[in-house]
C-alpha cells in the first residue's frame, strides 16, 4: 500500500513539473537543473511555480497527516496511556509515534486505497486532468472527516467565515472542515483519556491513603502505585484495550 502511494505522488510529480506523459513520467527519472535569470516567457514562469507549489506542498505534508487523518486522535490517547501509568518516558516518544503512524495507517488505509482507484489510476492513464484528479482523491478524504466531524464544530467555523447554512456537504469548503474535524478529534482523545486515566488514579489514591494512614509521610506515593498500575495495565491486557477501543471508534 505504501509503496503504490509513493509511485502515486513521485508519478503525478514527474507529470506536472515536466508536462509530460503520465506513463513517460514513470518510467524515466529526469535530471533537474535550476538556473537563475530572467525568465523566458510564461512557460518557464509556470513551471517555476510548479515546482514552488510542489515544494510548499511537500513542506506541509506532516501537517496534512497530522491534520486530516486519524493521527491526532492516536497519538493523544496514547500519550494519555504513559501519563497516566506515570512511567516518564515509557515507552519513549519515538515508539508512541512510530505506533501511532502505523496504526493511523491501517485506519485510513481503506480511504487512500479508494484516493488511489478513483483518482491516480485514470489520472495515470490518461482519462482525467490533474484538477480532477485532485478533486476525486479529496472526495474519500472529505468523507473520513465528515464522519468524525461534529455539527458544532463545523458549526463554529461556518459561522464566524460569514457563510450559509450549507445544504450539501459539498457545500462545505475544505478549509473549514479541516480544522473542524482537528477539535473533534481532540475532544474525542480527551474524552477516551479521561476514561483511561480514572483507574490510575483510583490506585494512586488508595496508595496514598494506606501509606498516611501507616505515617510514611515521606514515602513518594508514586513510587508505590507505580508497580501496581503497571501490573493492572498489564492484567487486563492494557495496549490491547486502547488499541480496539480507538478501531472502534472509527469503525474497525
Amino acid at each position: 500500500m505504501l509503496g503504490r502511494l509513493a509511485a502515486a505522488a513521485a508519478g503525478a510529480a514527474l507529470a506536472v513539473l515536466w508536462d509530460a506523459d503520465p506513463a513517460w513520467a514513470q518510467a524515466v527519472l529526469p535530471s533537474l537543473s535550476l538556473e537563475w535569470g530572467a525568465a523566458d516567457g510564461v512557460e518557464a514562469w509556470s513551471t517555476g511555480l510548479q515546482i514552488l507549489l510542489l515544494l510548499t506542498v511537500l513542506s506541509l505534508a506532516p501537517s496534512i497527516l497530522v491534520m486530516m487523518t486519524a493521527f491526532t486522535r492516536i497519538v493523544v490517547v496514547l500519550a494519555f496511556v504513559r501519563y497516566a501509568l506515570s512511567t516518564q518516558q515509557l515507552p519513549p516518544t519515538q515508539v508512541l509515534i512510530a505506533l501511532a503512524l502505523f496504526l493511523t495507517f491501517f485506519v485510513m488505509a481503506p480511504v487512500w486505497q479508494q484516493a488511489y482507484d478513483e483518482a491516480w489510476v485514470p489520472f495515470r492513464e490518461g482519462e482525467i486532468d490533474q484538477a480532477t484528479a485532485v478533486e476525486r482523491a479529496m472526495e474519500p478524504v472529505r468523507e473520513f472527516m465528515f464522519r468524525h466531524t461534529r455539527e458544532r464544530d463545523l458549526a463554529l467555523f461556518v459561522d464566524y467565515a460569514g457563510l450559509e447554512r450549507p445544504e450539501t456537504p459539498d457545500d462545505v469548503p475544505s478549509y473549514l472542515l479541516i480544522p473542524a474535524f482537528a477539535i473533534s478529534e481532540l475532544k474525542t482523545a480527551f474524552q477516551i483519556g479521561f476514561i483511561v486515566f480514572v483507574p490510575f488514579v483510583v490506585i494512586d489514591m488508595i496508595v496514598a491513603s494506606a501509606l498516611m494512614s501507616m505515617g510514611m509521610l515521606m514515602v513518594p506515593p508514586m513510587m508505590v502505585s507505580l508497580p501496581f498500575k503497571v501490573l493492572l495495565f498489564v492484567l487486563v491486557d492494557g495496549w490491547h484495550l486502547v488499541v480496539e477501543s480507538l478501531l472502534l471508534g472509527y469503525g474497525g
